[in-house]
């Protein structure tokens, strides 16, 4: 093996130790370590905490504050501690936890080197945000760095960087030269911890392959080149330290882990034990008939508190699936200047589509509307930032800012009413554009314009496969979701996941096209699926800040008026109960849910706009009948799933291998925000600063920040609103099928075995016993009193069916 192939494979091993980070404009929620969960969690959250010095556990006071809120109950707790060898009161043993991490003091040189590097960072990685780009960024940011690194005055003039080679495996080669090989992933770690917010956000940017990257490309390897170069320069020894291989569990560290589970069971076994009884129930219920609508939302929490209030108003159906609704797409609007990808970040597009208008008169409205908007921000913007009518601008145009500051900071609710009025009068692009959904026989680079229509049907048909659909009502609305924010740098984060961080009404849009198209309806009967003549797919959108729900009926029949006028208003209601409930989350009155919702949607000042995915805790996959009496509190994802409409299986392996895993992405990037804002998280809003429209520093420079702001995780410096429980999965099937599953997905049982997640199964076969997984595919009956350990057993031997 070269030096060269030995070096770019120690910098892929090393690489691990960061997450990949999303740009500010399309955050995706994902595991910080999730480079370590080949490792249990209690060794990886140990192994962490040396190299990034992150705390891994919840604190004390954390923990008290739930004792005291009685969410942790008392008798697993003890059965907890006993097996660690703990008999003290628990108030006592928590006085003697200390899980906070000593920050390690980086010294003057350190320093300077992070300095230079982040200032020529956001220079280079800058999308679209900078009036002055850095040079020669499109060959790439090794050679762009050595170019300007000559004319830095921070930079010293000897030492590597004064006689940077041409490429960056030359720059490692030389500043490695005094370091066996064995040193070079720890070095390599090292460094690359060092800024995780930076080189998490280059390795998710060199490895995704978008447009920014084609243009402006960026490795590992070149960013490493740089920065070894750099503490050459100053002086700054690389040698690894040896304290990152660190397994051993300390007593703070032991006791949390006590702590943590207990907490975790005792919110786990409320939600299984009403899962077994409503499961009970609907084995002796009858079937319901034909619901007046079926509405589809995604599985994200936000959605569990408006399907109940929907459900609440009339004969409703609501099921749960994944927001972009199945169908993996790079899509472009109407007004986009470039596309986007409206997939999870573990699917690669497979389909481009675009919109094309088809109302003429509708579609020069909107235009006229939009270039006046633009041409008058094109205007402010260049008055603002022109050196020579800055200072004439703000001096004209001091008074109006003062009052529109003002009124945004004073009556923010009127101002979301001027808005609303305005947006009004501006047609939306699905009032005159359509989606080129059909297959064009064309390509936009790699990706097929449109979809076949054996694409189609394939993607009708494992919705319904996946959802265990046997009846169709006369409306069928796929509802994706959005939200609605102002000066918020973490919108995105507020939009849908699924769609990496994009609204989901385009995806609900194509789906319903799809299964409108009479030749897909047809081989969708074919294939067992029984849709009605008079069954009518539409799309919505649910914006989560205010919950409204935004009906596209433009194509709805003159025939289903009635029905769309009677759900228009039903959801109207739906939004007034929903929007009670979540005030009073945000500490305002339920009696005025919407006008307050719609102020924290247009106050710029609105650091908490919504509580987002806050709070979440459990993923339940099955029949929404086993969840919809619950009050599930916001903090469940649900997916439908019917076990007896899948003999093979195939359904719930999509779901395993792909919700669940995103959950668990989203429930990990929580829990860690919240237990280490600082390290794991965004910080406070009021100290950020936007970058580049990639991400927020605290302060005026430094890493990137790389998980969710404080204001979307706590009440207070103190009180925490997330409760930092890893995800709990709960699936309603017979456990021999789940068992099948993780034995063909390595993946999956690495992720339960090392404790990132829990699985508990609720066996509709085995009346209705629940079955929580330990690990290597054994199984516990959970009927059995807390503090009483029965053995693990393998999988029962039971009919599947």
């Amino acid at each position: 093996m070269t030096t060269e192939s030995t070096i770019e494979d120690s910098i892929d091993k090393a690489a691990t130790v960061v997450g990949a980070v999303w740009p500010i404009h399309s955050f995706v929620t994902a595991n910080p370590l999730s480079g370590f969960e080949d490792l249990p969690f209690g060794e990886a959250v140990t192994q962490a905490a040396d190299l990034l010095g992150g705390r891994g556990y919840p604190s004390p006071e954390t923990f008290q504050a739930a004792l005291d809120g009685g969410q942790i109950d008392h008798e697993l707790l003890e059965s907890e501690l006993a097996e660690r060898g703990y008999e003290a009161d628990p108030k006592m043993l928590l006085e003697r936890m200390d899980t906070a991490v000593d920050p390690e003091t980086k010294d003057a040189d350190t320093e300077r080197v992070d300095h230079v590097l982040t200032k020529w960072l956001s220079g280079f990685l800058d999308e679209g945000s900078a009036e002055w780009s850095m040079p020669n960024r499109d060959a790439g940011f090794y050679t762009a760095f050595r170019e300007v690194a000559e004319y830095d005055s921070e930079i010293p003039d000897e030492g590597a960087v004064a006689a940077l080679p041409e490429t960056p495996i030359e720059a490692i080669e030389a500043v490695l030269e005094p370091y066996p090989e064995s040193q070079w992933v720890p070095v390599f770690e090292e460094q690359l911890a060092a800024l995780p917010g930076w080189t998490g956000f280059i390795k998710q940017r060199a490895d995704g392959e978008g447009a920014w990257q084609s243009a402006h490309p960026i490795t590992l390897a070149g960013y490493l080149a740089a920065r070894l170069s750099l503490l050459d320069s100053f002086g700054v020894a690389i040698e690894p330290s040896t304290s990152h291989d660190r397994t051993e569990v300390d007593t703070a560290d032991e006791l949390a882990e006590a702590f943590l589970n207990a907490w975790e069971a005792s919110y786990r076994t409320e939600v299984v034990e009403s899962v077994a009884a409503e499961s009970r129930s609907l084995a002796e219920s009858e079937p319901s008939g034909r619901s007046d609508a079926q509405l589809v939302f995604c599985i994200d929490t936000r959605s569990e508190l408006v399907r109940r209030h929907i459900e609440a108003t009339g004969d409703y159906e609501t099921h749960g699936y994944a927001g972009f609704f199945g169908v993996p797409m790079e899509y472009q609007g109407y007004d986009a200047e470039v596309s986007v990808d409206a997939c999870p970040p573990i699917l690669d597009p497979q389909h481009r589509v675009t919109e094309i208008p088809t109302d003429k008169h509708t579609q020069a409205r909107h235009d006229r509307w939009s270039s006046i908007r633009e041409a008058a921000s094109e205007v402010v913007k260049t008055l603002r930032k022109n050196p020579a009518t800055a200072f004439g601008f703000v001096e004209n145009a001091g008074s109006g800012y003062g009052l529109a500051l003002a009124a945004r900071t004073l009556v923010p609710g009127r101002v979301h009413d001027l808005f609303d009025t305005a947006g009004d009068a501006v047609p939306d692009d699905h009032e005159f554009c359509e989606q080129v959904v059909h297959y064009q026989n064309s390509y936009a680079g790699d990706l097929p314009v449109g979809l076949t229509h054996e694409e189609k049907v394939e993607y009708a048909a494992t919705a319904f496969e996946l959802m265990g659909w046997q009846e169709f009502s006369r409306l069928v609305v796929f509802t994706g979701h959005a939200s609605e924010t102002a000066n918020n740098p973490y919108d995105s984060s507020l939009d849908c996941g699924a769609c990496a961080g994009n609204p989901g009404g385009p995806n609900a849009r194509v789906l319903a096209t799809i299964c409108n198209d009479t030749e897909v309806k047809t081989a969708l009967r074919e294939r067992g699926f029984d849709i009605p003549d008079d069954t009518v797919f539409l799309a919505g959108e649910h914006n989560t800040t205010t919950d409204e729900i935004e009906l596209y009926d433009g194509d709805v029949p003159e025939s289903h008026a009635g029905e769309i006028d009677q759900l228009r208003a039903d959801l109207a209601t739906a939004r007034e109960n929903a929007t009670a409930e979540r005030a009073e989350s945000m500490g305002a009155e339920g009696s005025v849910g919407v006008s307050e919702t719609e102020r924290r949607a247009a106050d710029w000042a609105e650091t908490r706009p919504e509580w987002g995915l806050a709070g979440n805790a459990s993923f339940v996959v099955g029949p929404r009948e086993l969840t919809s009496d619950l009050d599930l509190d916001g903090r469940a994802f649900l997916h439908s799933y019917d076990w007896s409409t899948d003999p093979d299986g195939d359904a719930l392996e999509a779901i395993l291998t792909g919700p669940m895993v995103v959950t668990q992405w989203i429930n990990t990037q929580y829990y860690f925000s919240t237990v280490d804002n600082a390290v794991y998280g965004g910080g406070s809003k009021v100290t950020q600063n936007p970058v580049g429209n990639i991400g927020v520093h605290q302060g005026n420079g430094g890493d990137l920040m790389t998980g969710l702001p404080l204001q979307s995780l706590m009440v207070d410096d103190d009180e925490p609103y997330h409760q930092p429980l890893r995800l709990s999965t709960v699936v309603h099937a017979p456990v021999q099928r789940v068992t099948g599953v993780l034995a063909d997905h390595e993946e999956l049982t690495t992720l339960l075995d090392n404790d990132w997640l829990s699985l508990t199964v609720v066996d509709p076969t085995q009346d209705h016993r629940a079955f929580h997984y330990e690990d290597g595919l054994e199984w516990t009956p959970t009927s059995v009193r807390p503090g009483v350990r029965p053995e693990a057993t393998s999988v029962p031997t039971v009919a599947d069916d």
